[in-house]
């Protein structure tokens, strides 16, 4: 069985495909993840690659870990009590994250660097074994979105000691929503953008049909696809990076409240939102709320998102009514 989605909200102006219109499909690795951009457009395929070469280039420059001249880099290296001005693209990621650590009281927090590295999920490389449980406390108090000071109007924010950002719940979701921005300022209205699995699409192909995605976590005989036109997803589950305690499947979505691994009965968040930067946190925020708090947390506040709950040998289905309403 396939089940359709369809966005219920888009704008009134039909979008355009030029006449010389074909479909350029470009692909590469960067951000420690591949991407893939697909553009009805008749804009040479050099000139897109120039294009989104440079989108992503800005986002490592700013927001990695990996990179250790990036602005996240240096304030994390940053000396107590000093304050480090940033760009107004980490700004507006770093804001949208510290709101949403607020909204769900730190069940997302982006000061997580120091934890997820201790597990083996940041930069300094994978671990096989599980940390003691000292370590994990030692981590934790490195941590707390209430000990960041940030000055949105300067852009600047203050080191109080030893705070370690980790934006690449959020850094993804914002890559998309700037490759994405950057075509349409060039004119390429019509296009699908990929990085790490988080996708926005916007217009439509050749043909005049919607860019159709696929949703993760689908059965064997249920597939569920969204014409993405002006809408993003993002899931979160553990099927991509993990680790492995004798039989036990240790999700890489860390709980900052308990420094654990999230529990394992919630395979797949997927969320559906106009920004892809906002879809790519929410569904990490709803991953570590878990089933009954995140599907309440999301419900009450209209987001459109789908849980994919272990039950037993097969799964359950979770469906918030602005995801349900969505299904034509």
């Amino acid at each position: 069985m396939r089940r359709v989605l369809i966005p219920l909200h888009v704008s009134d102006i039909a979008p355009l495909v030029p006449r010389a219109a074909q479909i350029v499909s470009l692909s590469g690795e960067r951000m420690g993840t591949s991407w893939s951009v697909k553009a009805a457009t008749d804009v040479a395929e050099r000139e897109l690659s120039a294009i989104v070469e440079a989108a992503l280039s800005l986002v490592i420059a700013q927001m990695s870990q990996w990179e250790p001249t990036s602005d996240l880099s240096r304030f994390n290296r940053a000396a107590p009590g000093t304050w480090q001005t940033v760009p107004q693209e980490f700004c507006s990621v770093l804001d949208c994250a510290l709101e949403l650590a607020r909204q769900t009281d730190g069940a997302y927090d982006p000061t997580i660097g120091a934890l997820t590295d201790l597990w083996g999920f940041g930069a300094s490389g994978r671990r096989e074994d599980v940390p003691v449980q000292a370590e994990i406390e030692t981590a934790r108090a490195q941590g707390g979105w209430r000990a960041i000071r940030f000055d949105k109007s300067r852009c600047a924010l203050l080191q109080s000691g030893g705070v370690w950002l980790d934006l690449s719940s959020i850094a993804k979701g914002f890559a998309v929503d700037l490759v994405s921005g950057r075509l349409l300022k060039r004119g390429v209205t019509n296009h699908l953008v990929e990085i790490g699995g988080e996708l926005r699409g916007h217009g439509v192909k050749p043909d005049g049909s919607p860019w159709w995605v696929k949703l993760e976590g689908g059965s064997a005989d249920e597939t569920t696809i969204v014409a993405l036109h002006e809408v993003s997803v993002a899931t979160s589950g553990d099927v991509r990076r993990h680790i492995r305690e004798g039989d036990r499947l240790l999700s890489h979505t860390l709980d900052p409240r308990t420094g654990w691994p999230v529990p394992d009965d919630v395979a797949f968040v997927t969320v559906l939102n106009r920004s892809c930067m906002k879809a790519d946190a929410l569904a990490t925020a709803l991953t570590v709320l878990g089933a009954e708090v995140g599907y309440q947390f999301a419900a009450e506040r209209d987001i459109a998102a789908r849980f994919l709950i272990r039950d037993g040998g097969g799964m359950k289905e979770l469906m918030t009514p602005a995801f349900a309403a969505m299904l034509d």
